[in-house]
């Protein structure tokens, strides 16, 4: 039941004089008590609602309005306005010379401004009920509240149970405060309810928003290859700097791996294959200059031969400029003394082949083909075929020359330091040219391979020009093929195998005869 006493309309009824008898405070509470109960006090006679007997029920619907379960509300209300009292019995005691404000002044009691209030009010410390209330120097009161939880009742209804709390007064870390024991369900105590749809996102991965879900609700996808995260539920993954690449984790960027042609077991099988083979070429050339004397030598053009023994030598070598790391000038060496130095050793078989054929053609009655290839017209013919290989390789240089470059496209999880051509044009074109020598001594060759002859070497040149031209028909499309470099070993090995085909298809015969058949080199042997 509802009494008029609870909003004291008893002291109206009365008569009795009391600083709530206002007709201000009056006509809030006959609002107040329509509200609750649907009548009006029975001295309103204006109003056609039926008269209150002071004892009615409030209406359900406003029932709330009187629940005091949980007074936070009013509690807030109670603390606010013990600040005020406390901020105006501040301002009242200040002693007139020793005020906050200007000129160490007070305020005026009879005139207080609302800024003069928020002063003291900043000042305030005071405890209500064991609680510390005071305001930090924003003026925003220092944080405490308490933490509810939601729990399901044993019998279905939802209850709200105090777990915690969280006191701003307290020192870092130690502010939040939980009774772990509070925050079982009533249904099951042996669980405790876990807030969170998705578990957090470690380092190396992002949050991936579920779409039709709720924000809490994603998915871990971990960062793509060079990308990082390196913080708990990051919303996006960060590409690593040009020369970084992530780690195994994608937490990290660390710097991407140099590979060039470097003397590791691939360099050093090449290196000491390169110097093997220029080794044997000198030790053939010293056979040939100790044998000098000898028929075998002498008949198949002995300068000649010296000079394809010091062209293989340098090709052998040429090989070496190609591991390493790429500098501007082994770049600008790598493809010009490999060309120029194979032009020059088939310019020398190309002359020995043209005197082979000339020597045998020489024999028929009226015919005098030699006096047109002697050692000045070999020695022209060799000049002028390497000429035109320097001429190119001079022009690359002058326009377009090789130079170092760092590959990041094929694999970009590395860096390939290799030698860019700089112009594929003329590359091709150095290329071209010595093809186009070898595919004419070939020609030649095989001409005169059915020439007579004992010492008749043109089907040794055939076998070599067509072991040449195998090596390096097979290495364009490896060279096109790999990458950086695997590319410059592919051209140091084609530059080793075909100058180990020329070598040994050109002199090991000779140096056979010569060991290990010296009765052979003799000059009654080649005319029998």
């Amino acid at each position: 039941m509802l009494s008029l006493r609870h909003f004291g309309l008893y002291h109206w009824k009365s008569g009795i004089s009391d600083p709530y008898a206002s007709p201000i405070f009056l006509y809030a509470i006959q609002a107040l008590w329509l509200c609750f109960s649907g009548c009006v006090p029975s001295l309103s006679s204006a109003s056609q609602l039926p008269s209150c007997s002071g004892q009615e029920s409030p209406l359900k619907q406003h029932s709330a309005y009187l629940n005091t379960s949980s007074p936070r509300v009013a509690y807030n209300v109670y603390k606010a306005v013990y600040a005020i009292a406390h901020s105006l019995h501040n301002l009242l005691m200040c002693q007139p010379g020793s005020g906050p404000f200007k000129n160490q002044s007070c305020a005026q009691s009879d005139n207080v401004l609302p800024w003069q209030i928020q002063y003291y009010l900043q000042e305030v410390k005071f405890i209500i009920a064991g609680e510390e209330v005071n305001f930090d120097l924003k003026g925003d009161s220092i944080p405490y509240y308490d933490i509810i939880n939601w729990q399901r009742g044993t019998s279905g209804n939802i209850e709200f149970v105090n777990v915690g709390l969280f006191d701003g007064t307290k020192p870092a870390g130690e502010e939040l405060v939980i009774q772990e024991d509070m925050t079982m369900w009533a249904g099951d105590q042996s669980e405790v309810p876990v807030s969170v749809c998705s578990a957090s996102c470690l380092p190396g991965s992002r949050k991936a928003v579920r779409r039709g879900e709720p924000v809490c609700c994603f998915d871990c996808v971990p960062c793509d290859n060079g990308k990082i995260s390196n913080q708990t539920n990051s919303i996006e993954c960060t590409f690593c700097p040009e020369d970084f690449w992530s780690n195994k984790d994608r937490t990290a960027c660390i710097s991407k791996k140099v590979e060039f042609l470097a003397y590791d077991s691939l360099g050093i099988a090449l290196t000491v294959t390169s110097v093997v083979g220029a080794c044997l070429t000198i030790v053939v050339l010293a056979v040939f200059f100790y044998h000098r004397n000898t028929a075998i030598v002498r008949i198949n053009n002995s300068e000649l031969s010296f000079f394809i023994l010091f062209a293989l030598t340098l090709c052998f070598l040429c090989s070496l400029v190609f591991i390493g790391e790429p500098t501007f000038w082994s770049c600008m060496l790598r493809h010009t003394v490999f060309s120029i130095t194979f032009s020059l050793c088939i310019s020398c078989i190309l002359g020995k082949t043209l005197v082979v054929l000339a020597a045998f053609t020489a024999t028929r009655p009226g015919e005098n083909i030699m006096k047109w290839l002697g050692p000045k017209q070999q020695r022209a013919i060799i000049f002028s075929c390497t000429l035109v290989q320097v001429v190119i390789c001079g022009a690359w240089l002058i326009d377009a020359h090789p130079y170092p470059s760092r590959n990041t496209k094929y694999e970009r999880s590395k860096i390939i330091l290799e030698c860019s051509v700089g112009s594929s044009l003329a590359f091709w074109c150095v290329l071209g040219y010595i093809g186009l020598q070898a595919c004419l001594c070939f020609v030649l060759a095989f001409l005169a391979r059915k020439l007579p002859g004992n010492f008749n070497e043109a089907k040794f040149i055939t076998f070599s020009m067509l072991i040449f031209c195998a090596v390096w028909l097979a290495f364009i499309p490896a060279y096109i093929s790999s990458p950086g470099n695997y590319a410059d070993a592919v051209e140091s090995f084609a530059i080793l195998a075909s100058s180990f085909g020329l070598l040994f298809c050109l002199f090991a015969p000779k140096c056979y005869i010569i060991l290990l058949k010296p009765e052979k080199n003799t000059k009654q042997k080649k005319n029998s």
